[in-house]
């Protein structure tokens, strides 16, 4: 390689905990590629010698070709993955369309599964193994009352399914696959919850931060023989009641 960096990539990337995690590797001495709808656009993240932004639908397979292709040409190497990118909102289970079910699969599912399978594909031919972390949701094992989430959290357990199975098919490899599943955290998705509505969403009665989760991210990148694990970061909001 032209340099000694490693590579991530991270979806996304354009604000809140995806920034987080972008700021978090280059800090760490990677080179990034960072991908959302609008990533050249985003405040919080600008286009460096070891950023790379790439705007586009990251549920479409040209935008994960396009993301890979991108890190290999101008970095030369995979090296981790973070599957950040991912939507939410609740409404009664009987009241979801297929558009929202269209939407939620799209960037959910879809958003990690082609980008995933194209960086684990060239992490093979690397030989230098690598780690794919994925966000998901403590809301999948553990649903709150008044919270009606049924259909997104249907996405989100299944990111945590596939997460154990590919940790086992590919650990031959080196290739590391695990998860954060969040509680509630302060991004700008909920700028306009109370403070007391975020504070009551966790058993520690403290909401987690864009830091607590890049921390939780940088750990799992780096945790040699930590693979198929779900790391909550959550106050405890995965145990059960409060």
């Amino acid at each position: 390689m032209s340099d000694q960096r490693k590579t991530a990539i991270v979806t996304g990337a354009s604000q809140g905990i995806g920034a987080g995690i972008v700021t978090a590797f280059v800090e760490r001495g990677f080179n990034v590629v960072a991908n959302s709808r609008q990533m050249t656009r985003s405040t919080e993240i600008a286009a460096s010698d070891h950023v790379a932004l790439l705007d586009g639908d990251i549920g479409k397979p040209a935008t994960a070709s396009r993301i890979v292709e991108t890190a290999l040409s101008r970095f030369e190497s995979i090296d981790a993955l973070v599957n950040n990118a991912g939507i939410f909102f609740t409404k009664p289970f009987t009241e979801y369309t297929a558009e929202d079910i269209g939407s939620l699969v799209a960037t959910n599912v879809e958003g990690f599964l082609y980008v995933t399978q194209l960086a684990i594909r060239h992490m093979v031919a690397q030989k230098t193994g690598g780690s794919v972390v994925t966000i998901t949701a403590a809301l999948a094992s553990n649903p709150i009352r008044g919270v009606t989430a049924a259909v997104p959290m249907l996405t989100k357990g299944g990111l945590e399914t596939i997460t154990r199975h590919l940790a086992m098919e590919y650990a031959k490899d080196g290739i590391r696959v695990n998860a954060v599943a969040p509680g509630v955290v302060y991004t700008p998705l909920h700028r306009d919850t109370p403070q007391a509505v975020m504070e009551g969403l966790s058993p520690m009665g403290r909401p987690s931060t864009v830091k607590d989760i890049a921390e939780a991210v940088m750990f799992l990148t780096d945790a040699a023989t930590v693979t198929g694990h779900i790391l909550y970061v959550d106050g405890g909001a995965h145990l059960g009641r409060w």
